[in-house]
């Protein structure tokens, strides 16, 4: 099974991009491991702090490094990214040349309450995700509009037809990753 660091960019107990990376996690049981990447705790991003590298910092790169994709979740805030996504993403491309980003294959998806399901805020994170080096799946796009009646009571899709669509999002992504995921270092061939 793939191992995929998933990146929510909410921090709240009701976020509604957790219950999205939820009910997504388990339509996608058997096929992928989805590893939350805790990002509560880190520190805004300040270059003299790699003198002793907060625990988070590692705790973030390692997570990201050792998976074979990452995913981020995304609401929408002031028509851009949440902040705490884009220290996420500062912390892991530094130090200079050791970016945990760098040939990373990645998907991109947003939830809101809002009629643009986050385009806004997922085409900020896109242009920032390509500069980074990290391989985003183009295609298909999720710009969700969040309802309340999106999720059961188990956090599952309701919809037969939002399931559907879910399933095609997680079969393409799946496909992506085994088509640019980089060979792990101790899994390379030997060159006789």
């Amino acid at each position: 099974m793939k191992t995929i660091a998933v990146v929510v960019g909410s921090l709240r107990k009701g976020s509604l991009s957790m219950k999205l990376a939820k009910a997504m996690e388990a339509q996608a049981e058997g096929r992928f491991v989805f590893r939350y990447v805790e990002l509560a705790d880190l520190p805004m991003y300040n270059e003299d702090l790699w003198e002793n590298v907060p625990a988070s910092v590692t705790a973030l790169k390692s997570a990201v490094e050792s998976a074979d994709a990452v995913l981020f979740v995304t609401p929408e805030y002031n028509r851009s990214i949440p902040p705490v996504v884009k220290n996420a993403i500062d912390w892991g491309s530094r130090p200079y040349g050791k970016s945990s980003w760098n040939g990373k294959p990645g998907g991109v998806i947003g939830m809101s309450p809002g009629a643009i399901g986050a385009a806004t805020a997922i085409a900020h994170l896109r242009s920032v995700l390509v500069t980074l080096d990290v391989v985003l799946m183009g295609q298909p796009e999720v710009y969700f509009s969040y309802r309340p009646d999106t999720l059961d009571a188990d956090g599952r899709f309701a919809s037969p037809d939002t399931a559907a669509f879910f399933e095609t999002y997680l079969k393409r992504f799946d496909t992506w990753i085994a088509r640019t995921m980089q060979p792990k270092a101790d899994t390379q061939p030997d060159n006789d």
